[in-house]
């Protein structure tokens, strides 16, 4: 599949020195030669010299206008998998493998594609009727030159509503399927919470707060308007740092402007936050957004302390008042770095169990799905170590008593800004009443807790 639109702008980028991409069978025969499927028994010296030895997927093709650069391909089961990323810049000289972003989206892309036609490799038929497939598939996986979804085999396998060009003029390029059936809308609110907790005089705790609405619309014609309303509890802190999908068709412009680099203050942007849009056909994230909460929703203090060849531990953690006390899962994980295996333990724990893992090098507190009625629960414990072997885990910023506890959990139908989508509120200028199900979750995400009995490595110092 070519793309004009990308080679315009390689065009673009490169003027004069541009290489075009030739015809698919010069091309293929350069490509063949190239990954030395053909001639490989006479020695060419461009691309069998020393000086060249290739060790990554991505090569530089010969054609009869110059060198093509880059071509990422690989050669499986029989099967080729190539493609011809844009670099965004000039090619003179050539920029480092890692800054052109274009090559990971082309090589994710392959695997995408390998992964949906591999497992028919062994029937020829199956074989030949995907990779026909594929053109369509596409159209929905890369409407216009970029990737959008490169897990190519959750992609719609019906086919008879694809169009290779929209019948209407008025459908979107990100519509590549039409919807038959009854109207439904799918919503999920999820929202990760990151935490560092030092229990330090002079060291500032920092939590932040990411959300992300998904949606996934199932409704018919080829350009239906929706519109749906996040809401927010009373003197709830707003949403800030507000980022949405290219289908939003208009935006109030203090929405965008609420940024959290600045305090808060009386002119920030509280609301309704309205998103009028027109969906794509598979599910995508409408927005993201970020917000100043007051509480993290677990407060916690670690304590480590070495006495001769034991270390005794201690760990509170108390769940805020604020916070639904409802877990899919909560746990705690507390691992020893630079030490070998644990050959002893004593511990007491108010609540839950305490598990040591495989290796022996770490323990896993199970919480469960609730906190007690005190919201608060307590871990003591005594532990020596062996011989350290090559398999038990070493960091180089938890060296000594600098160490730390890690919580896992999730809360279903909760979300720690209070941010909810009202389903009456959603608007869908379609006829028949539509289906419309919202559900929200927060998700803990690199929320640690350090020992406070010794430094630890800091987001920031307090002046």
């Amino acid at each position: 599949r070519r793309y004009p639109t990308v080679e315009l702008r390689a065009e673009t980028f490169n003027g004069s020195t541009h290489v075009p991409v030739p015809s698919d069978s010069a091309f293929l025969k350069a490509l063949l030669f190239e990954l030395r499927l053909v001639d490989d028994h006479v020695f060419v010296e461009q691309r069998d010299t020393c000086t060249r030895i290739n060790h990554s997927s991505v090569y530089s093709v010969c054609t009869a206008a110059g060198e093509l650069w880059p071509v990422l391909a690989f050669h499986k089961s029989g099967l080729i998998y190539a493609c011809v990323p844009l670099v965004e810049g000039t090619l003179e000289p050539r920029p480092p493998l890692l800054s052109v972003s274009g090559l990971s989206q082309g090589l994710a892309l392959l695997l995408g594609i390998m992964d949906y036609v591999s497992p028919s490799r062994k029937n020829e038929a199956e074989m030949n009727a995907k990779i026909g497939q594929l053109r369509n598939l596409l159209i929905q996986a890369c409407p216009l030159g970029t990737p959008l979804n490169t897990n190519i085999r959750s992609l719609n396998s019906s086919f008879e509503d694809i169009q290779e060009m929209p019948a209407d003029k008025d459908q979107p390029a990100w519509r590549s399927s039409t919807y038959k059936g009854k109207p439904q809308v799918n919503v999920c609110i999820t929202e990760k919470v990151k935490c560092m907790q030092y229990d330090q005089r002079d060291v500032v705790d920092t939590w932040q707060v990411y959300g992300a609405v998904n949606c996934k619309c199932d409704i018919e014609g080829s350009a239906p308007n929706v519109t749906l309303s996040l809401n927010l509890p009373t003197n709830a802190p707003p949403l800030q740092d507000i980022v949405v999908h290219h289908c939003v068709t208009s935006m109030d412009p203090a929405m965008l402007m609420s940024t959290s680099a600045e305090p808060l203050h009386d002119s920030v942007y509280n609301g309704p936050y309205k998103f009028p849009f027109i969906p794509p056909s598979d599910s995508f994230n409408l927005c993201y957004y970020t917000s100043q909460v007051p509480v993290p929703p677990i407060l916690g203090c670690y304590q480590l302390i070495e006495e001769g060849s034991q270390i005794k531990i201690t760990v509170n953690l108390k769940l805020h008042e604020s916070i639904k006390n409802s877990f899919e899962y909560c746990e705690a994980r507390i691992p020893f770095f630079n030490r070998g295996p644990i050959a002893q333990l004593e511990y007491k724990v108010s609540y839950g169990q305490l598990d040591l893992s495989r290796e022996k090098s770490l323990l896993v507190w199970v919480i469960g799905q609730k906190f007690p009625k005190s919201l608060e629960v307590s871990l003591t414990g005594t532990v020596s170590f062996g011989t350290a072997g090559k398999e038990h885990p070493t960091d180089y910023v938890c060296t000594g008593n600098t160490a730390y506890v890690k919580l896992y959990f999730r809360i279903p139908d909760f979300t720690l800004t209070g941010c909810y989508v009202d389903q009456h509120s959603v608007q869908i200028f379609v006829p028949g009443k539509p289906k419309i199900t919202a559900s929200r979750e927060l998700i803990s995400s690199d929320y640690y807790i350090w020992n406070s009995k010794a430094p630890a490595p800091m987001v920031y110092k307090p002046l």
